[in-house]
C-alpha cells in the first residue's frame, strides 16, 4: 500500500487556541458577517476562518489544525493542495486558461481518461458533454436533455434527495427547507422513497422487504390512476448524499433501472457526490450491476478543487444540436488539467483500492463506538462516504439532532471537522481525502470517542436536570 503521509500537512491534530473559534477567526468571521450575503452557510455550523490546507489537514488563522473530514463538500478528494496534481494546473496556466469549446490536446485527454474509466464494455457507448462549472448546471443539463429526447417533460425524484440549488436543480431536492420560500420551481416533479432500509416508509425490514420502494413506483408507472404522467427521466443519487450517505440495498438500482428502462423512462445517475473514487470506483453506480442513460460529475472532477461539471451520457441519447446547451465556462483548462492530473494519480497509486480500505478501517471503528454508545442506532457507507445517524432510543430510531449538533462542537474543539446531514439532521456525516492514512483514520476515531462521551454525559445531564 502507498505512503500517502507525506500528502498532509499532519496526521494529527494540533489545536492551540483556548476555544474555537479562535481570536483571529472570530475577528474575521465578524468582517464576514458584516459585508458578505448571508447565505453563507459552512462557518454558521464550522466557524473558522481559513488560512491553509494540505491533504486532510486545515490550518485556521490561529494556526490550529484540523483534521478534515469534509473535504470541502466532497470535492478535494486527492486532498488539499495535492501537489502532483498542482503540476498538471501549473503547466497548462502557463500556456492556456480559456478556451470555449474549441478542442485542446487537454481537454480531450480529459474525456478520454473519463470514458477509460466506465466499465469496459461501455466505454464505447458514452459521450462527454461540459457545460457550466457546477453540479447544479450538470443537474440542469441532464434534465434539459432527457426531455429534449423524450418529449416528456414529467420527472421522478427522491425522498431525501439533494441535487443543488438553482432552480430545475431544487425542484429535485426534496428538502421543504429549501424549497419553501420558492413559489415557482420547475413544475411536474415528483417525489418517491429511496431504498433508505434503516428508516423503510413501508414498516419493513431485510427479511420481507421484497422492495417495497421500487413497488411503489412501478404503481406509478403502471396505474393509468396514479395521477402522474408518464416521466422523462428518473434522477437518483446512487448513494444519497446530503440525505445521510445512505447506501441503498443490493439490488435496488438494478430493479429501479430495469423497471424504467421496460416504460422507456430515461435514468439519471447523480454522481456528483458519490463519484470520482469516492465510493471506491470512479462511479458509484459500477459497484452494482445498473447502467444509467444519464450521470452527472462534477466536486471532485477537478482534482484539487478547481470548478468543473460534466454529463457522461449514452449515445443513443444524443439529442442536443450545436449550441443547444453551453456554458461560458466549459472550456476551462486549468480545471480540465486537474482532471488529468487527478485522473493519473489515482491510478498510479491505485487510489480505488485504498479508498475500499481505509473506509472499512473507518467504518470497523465507528462500529466499535457503536457497541458501546446507546446513541448510534445505525454506521453506513461505501468507501469513504460513511454516515452515522444517532438517536434517542435505538428500538424506537427517534432522531436526536441537538446530541449530533452538539458531537460536531465536541469534535471540532479536539481538532476534527466534519457536515451534519440527513432527513432529520441527525447523521455525521464523515467524507474525508480519499488519501487519508490509517494514522488519521485511528486520531479521528480517538477524538470522537471521546467527544461522543462528553456528548452523552452532558445530553444525561441535561435530562437529569430537566426531571429535577
Amino acid at each position: 500500500m502507498s505512503d500517502y503521509s507525506r500528502f498532509h500537512l499532519s496526521e494529527k491534530p494540533r489545536i492551540i487556541s483556548a476555544q474555537i473559534p479562535g481570536p483571529r477567526s472570530q475577528e474575521l468571521l465578524a468582517l464576514q458577517q458584516e459585508i458578505e450575503g448571508s447565505v453563507v452557510s459552512y462557518p454558521r455550523s464550522i466557524p473558522i476562518a481559513i488560512e491553509r490546507a494540505k491533504g486532510a489537514v486545515v490550518e485556521d488563522v490561529d494556526g490550529n489544525q484540523f483534521l478534515d473530514f469534509f473535504a470541502g463538500a466532497g470535492v478535494v478528494n486527492l486532498g488539499h493542495t495535492n501537489e502532483e496534481v498542482l503540476s498538471y494546473v501549473t503547466a497548462q496556466q502557463e500556456k492556456l486558461i480559456h478556451a470555449l469549446d474549441f478542442p485542446t490536446e487537454n481537454k480531450l485527454s480529459a474525456i478520454q481518461k473519463i470514458l477509460a474509466h466506465l466499465p469496459e464494455e461501455l466505454r464505447d457507448q458514452y459521450k462527454v458533454s461540459f457545460g457550466g462549472p457546477t453540479g447544479s448546471d450538470a443537474i440542469e443539463a441532464a434534465l434539459k436533455l432527457a426531455k429534449i429526447k423524450t418529449g416528456r417533460d414529467t420527472i421522478i425524484a427522491f425522498t431525501g434527495g439533494y441535487h443543488g440549488m438553482t432552480s430545475a436543480a431544487l425542484s429535485l431536492t426534496s428538502d421543504t427547507a429549501f424549497r419553501n420560500r420558492l413559489t415557482s420551481l420547475t413544475p411536474n416533479v415528483h417525489f418517491v422513497p429511496y431504498s433508505y432500509c434503516y428508516r423503510c416508509p413501508f414498516k419493513l425490514d431485510e427479511a420481507n422487504c421484497k422492495m417495497a420502494c421500487v413497488d411503489y413506483l412501478r404503481n406509478i408507472l403502471e396505474n393509468s390512476h396514479s395521477g402522474i404522467p408518464k416521466p422523462a427521466a428518473i434522477v437518483i443519487e446512487p448513494i444519497q448524499g446530503e440525505g445521510g450517505n445512505i447506501v441503498p440495498r443490493e439490488g435496488y438500482l438494478e430493479a429501479l433501472v430495469k423497471l424504467a428502462h421496460a416504460h422507456d423512462v430515461l435514468v439519471i445517475f447523480d454522481e456528483i457526490q458519490s463519484g470520482f473514487f469516492r465510493s471506491g470506483e470512479f462511479l458509484a453506480w459500477m459497484h452494482t450491476g445498473a447502467v444509467p442513460d444519464i450521470i452527472t460529475i462534477s466536486k471532485g472532477i477537478g482534482g484539487v478543487g478547481l470548478p468543473l461539471s460534466a454529463l457522461i451520457y449514452r449515445k443513443d441519447v444524443e439529442a442536443w444540436g450545436p449550441a443547444a446547451h453551453i456554458g461560458t465556462f466549459r472550456g476551462n483548462q486549468a480545471s480540465l488539467a486537474g482532471t488529468n492530473g487527478a485522473f493519473d494519480f489515482v491510478d498510479r497509486y491505485n487510489l480505488n483500492e485504498h479508498t475500499k480500505k481505509a473506509g472499512e478501517r473507518l467504518i470497523n471503528g465507528l462500529k466499535a463506538l457503536q457497541e458501546n454508545s446507546a446513541y448510534i442506532g445505525d454506521v453506513r457507507g461505501r468507501g469513504l462516504m460513511i454516515g452515522v445517524e444517532l438517536v434517542k432510543d435505538k428500538k424506537t430510531k427517534e432522531p436526536f439532532p441537538a446530541l449530533v449538533k452538539r458531537f460536531r462542537n465536541e469534535c471540532m474543539q479536539r481538532g476534527l471537522i466534519f457536515e451534519v446531514g440527513g432527513h432529520y439532521n441527525n447523521v455525521v456525516r464523515l467524507v474525508p481525502p480519499l488519501i487519508i492514512t490509517d494514522a488519521i483514520i485511528d486520531n479521528a476515531l480517538a477524538i470522537m470517542e471521546v467527544a461522543l462521551a462528553e456528548s452523552e454525559s452532558a445530553v444525561k445531564e441535561t435530562v437529569r436536570m430537566a426531571t429535577v
